[in-house]
């Protein structure tokens, strides 16, 4: 099966394109496709959908890689209702 591992942070956008045996799972194709800088991966999703490493991958699945947020949607919602943007 071809599954896509993307790694694409602000500065940097790396695809790797994989022919992996029926079965396999996300952290399989990340591992295969040994791109530079996964580890720091925050999370991982298939498709724009968030994914667990064990997830079982299909033909044509996209792995993403995605990375840490830079801040806490949480606090900049209070800031900007606070009137501080």
């Amino acid at each position: 099966m071809r599954v896509a591992v993307v790694l694409a942070w602000p500065d940097s956008y790396l695809q790797r394109e994989l022919v992996l045996p029926e079965g396999c799972t996300v952290a399989d194709a990340i591992e295969a496709a040994a791109l530079p800088g996964a580890e720091l991966a925050a999370a991982v999703a298939v498709h724009g959908v968030l994914v667990r490493p064990q997830q079982v991958l299909l033909d044509g699945d996209r792995v993403e890689l995605l990375r840490p947020l830079l801040a806490d949607p949480k606090e900049n919602r209070r800031r900007r209702a606070r009137g501080g943007d």
